[in-house]
């Protein structure tokens, strides 16, 4: 009888955890479930429709301040979500996972410390930008050099950590992590060494290692060495996606574009850049990887990747450095590809040919990636503004919408709502029912 009354308590409560997972969706990673900026129903013929419409007074379910500072992403499954944070000098890193229902802080854990963080120089990075990846049962936060820790979500006790994965960051760590089988690939594009590493996702023992191959040139225009700054680093999380059967990771790094098998970390393919300091996640669609290069020369390529090996700069469909963002990721819906430059520039291309389709300026600077949503384009600004405007072959604006503190965090859903981290806070934004 008492084995019969556990079961059935048993089976209730995962019953009760699928209820939840579904009443408020999946965020896993940084830019959602499949890494691109769309937001996807349970099914594939479900629609979600987010609000249109929100202020400070108008459609926010709830707001909770979030303490120091971090511009990591959200992550949502199972009813939490979970965020990093970080001391403004970089001394301390917590993880924080809030209740998404409520909006009440469940766990505020200081992971790591450092007595010595290298300074940032500005204020467009910071300590905990790095987004986490969660499944049920674990989550995964990487602070880069400073410790990457993976944790039981029902009670947020640390399975396993590593600080020994070495990496000068110089102005704080960017790439998210993601997950991949049974691996959590982490990329550590620092001033010192350059390369991407996967671990156990089970145990966090590392599993391969692949150093960058780009010709870093350290000599300026006069033959003189260069002086040791941002021109190897990079920022962009990577993209895993199915070529002809065959799994390859999209990756920016500086100086070169790249291709990889995640199951070994080799090498598939390289196509070098004048960029540096990357920071967009491609995006991927019919054969087609669309990457951008970063700072210094700023260039979206639309590269045809056919599984073979063979990519090079003939397999360069395109390329463009016309108002293309060196921050905030585009998004691929249907034949057209939309961008938000730093600037505030949005621009509309056909994705097969990158012919202009339409361009304007909406105003701010944007650090925060777009986000895709039953025929709308979502924007998010530094200083608060959120732009909504259709997916669309001419611009038509939605919606301009307002919140304090200011966007440098990518948005995250859950269910049909909106979850915002702005500088300061996190808000569930969903319609008035």
């Amino acid at each position: 009888m008492t084995t019969a009354k556990s079961l059935y308590r048993h089976l209730v409560f995962l019953c009760s955890l699928l209820c939840v997972s579904i009443a408020h969706g999946n965020w896993p990673e940084f830019r959602g479930p499949i890494g691109a900026g769309h937001v996807t129903g349970a099914t594939s013929a479900e629609s979600v429709r987010l609000p249109l419409h929100w202020s400070e007074t108008e459609n926010v379910t709830w707001k909770t301040a979030i303490p120091y500072r971090g511009w990591s992403t959200p992550v949502v499954t199972d009813g939490q979500i979970w965020l990093t944070t970080a001391t403004l000098e970089g001394h301390d890193f917590f993880v924080i996972c809030v209740d998404a229902a409520s909006g009440k802080i469940r766990l505020n854990k200081k992971l790591f410390h450092c007595d010595d963080p290298e300074p940032l120089g500005n204020d467009m990075n910071g300590y905990a930008s790095p987004s986490p990846v969660i499944e049920t049962g674990r989550v995964y936060v990487h602070f880069g050099s400073y410790g990457t820790a993976c944790l039981d979500t029902t009670d947020g006790n640390v399975l396993w950590q590593r600080t020994d994965l070495p990496c000068r960051h110089y102005r704080g760590p960017g790439s998210s992590p993601i997950l991949f089988d049974d691996l959590l690939i982490l990329t550590m594009d620092g001033v010192d060494v350059q390369y991407l590493v996967a671990l156990d996702k089970a145990t966090g023992r590392t599993v391969w290692k692949t150093d960058r191959t780009a010709d870093y040139d350290d000599l300026d225009a006069d033959g003189k060495p260069r002086d040791e700054g941002d021109l190897r680093k990079a920022y962009s999380t990577p993209l895993i996606v199915d070529v002809n059967g065959t799994k390859h990771m999209l990756t920016v790094g500086a100086k070169a574009i790249y291709g990889y098998d995640p199951t070994d970390g080799r090498e598939l393919w390289k196509i070098p850049t004048r960029g540096f300091s990357g920071a967009a996640r491609p995006v991927y669609g019919k054969g087609v990887a669309y990457m951008i290069s970063g700072f210094g020369r700023t260039e979206l390529l639309a590269v045809r990747v056919d599984g073979s090996g063979a990519v090079t700069e003939d397999t360069v469909l395109w390329r463009t450095s016309s108002s293309m963002p060196r921050t905030p990721s585009p998004v691929l819906v249907d034949d057209l590809l939309f961008t938000i430059s730093d600037t505030g520039t949005a621009t509309c291309l056909e994705a097969a040919t990158g012919k202009r389709i339409w361009r304007d300026h909406v105003r701010g600077h944007y650090a925060a990636s777009l986000l895709y949503n039953d025929g709308h384009i979502y924007c998010f600004n530094q200083d608060g503004k959120a732009t909504v405007f259709k997916a669309a072959r001419r611009y038509e604006p939605v919606a301009t919408n307002v919140l304090d503190g200011g966007f440098m965090a990518s948005p995250a859903v859950a269910g049909r709502a909106l979850i915002l981290r702005t500088k300061t806070h996190l808000y569930r934004i969903e319609n008035a029912r």
